[in-house]
């Protein structure tokens, strides 16, 4: 059995079924538990147990997540070290996909959908910050959709932090932003703390990519990309979207959101949401672009 799959075998009475997915840190498998059922479990990968910063962000991802009760977050059953040696975080199994693969299926979505799939994340992201945590990487990717139920749940705290963490707790060097490039809030490229407006940006951006299938903003690098991100303002919707019609109050509200300055966005996640939600039902139901390459385009950044 190769080291990096330990499918078949059993981690803390889970008895590791497939393999489903895979980042940096860890490998998920869809699991089995006598009690529990069908779960989810990561596994933080070989290389990585021997760094005590990989293993200590690891298990603060999990003891986050377990802080967080509320129905639109993934459950976190338990975490720690299995009779192994492994580090392993269980979740409870939640039926759908990626958010971020449903949009390169379908492409733009309706203003209705887009505001209901907004307000159940920003419903979660209220939840964990009700309870002094700052998700820091909010994208499609750590979010996980069911079509059949149009029912839409956040699954990853992995670069979280508590909003009342002291600096010298930090596992992120000094300068060094914490993040996911197309999705992170300006004020993070330098690497500062940053509070719950950054999450505010992030659920912008994610509504931006909902209605347009595109991302705010245009680059052809990662370093074009992060310029653009402290010295451009985005895209508006209609700009990114020729063919497609918004109704300026949801431009605005788009437009709000993605403010470069931190101060200028809505008050709080439920504050956007909610603004959303109304300007949703003022916008006309969007002309559906020719196919989908022009959605596949903007994955990345890429201009209509």
């Amino acid at each position: 059995m190769s080291p990096e799959d330990l499918t078949g075998s059993v981690v803390a009475g889970y008895h590791l079924l497939e393999r489903v997915g895979e980042g940096g840190t860890a490998v998920v498998y869809r699991a089995q538990h006598g009690d529990r059922g069908v779960c989810a479990v990561k596994v933080l990968r070989p290389k990585m147990r021997a760094d005590r910063t990989a293993v200590q962000r690891f298990l603060r991802e999990a003891a986050y997540g377990a802080r967080v009760e509320h129905p639109g977050v993934v459950r976190t059953f338990e975490y720690g070290e299995a009779l192994d040696g492994l580090q392993f975080l269980s979740l409870e199994w939640a039926e759908g996909e990626l958010l971020a693969k449903f949009i390169r299926r379908t492409g733009p979505v309706s203003p209705a959908l887009a505001a209901s799939i907004i307000r159940q994340v920003a419903d979660a992201l209220s939840a964990a910050h009700a309870a002094g945590i700052i998700h820091r990487d909010l994208k499609p990717e750590n979010i996980i959709y069911d079509p059949r139920t149009q029912r839409a749940r956040l699954l990853d705290f992995g670069h979280a932090r508590d909003a009342e963490l002291r600096p010298e707790e930090r596992l992120t060097r000094t300068g060094f932003f914490v993040g996911t490039l197309q999705y992170v809030a300006p004020e993070a490229l330098s690497g500062a703390l940053v509070g719950e407006a950054a999450d505010i940006y992030s659920l912008a951006t994610i509504a931006f990519l909902l209605l347009t299938g595109l991302l705010p903003y245009s680059a052809k690098s990662p370093r074009e990309l992060f310029h653009q991100l402290l010295t451009k303002a985005p895209m508006t919707l209609s700009q990114a979207r020729r063919e497609l019609s918004f109704s300026s109050v949801l431009e605005e509200v788009v437009a709000r959101g993605l403010h470069r300055e931190p101060t200028r966005r809505q008050a709080s996640v439920l504050a956007f949401a909610n603004a959303f939600a109304d300007a949703a039902t003022q916008s006309p139901m969007p002309t559906r672009p020719n196919g989908l390459l022009g959605s596949l385009k903007g994955m990345f950044g890429g201009g209509p």
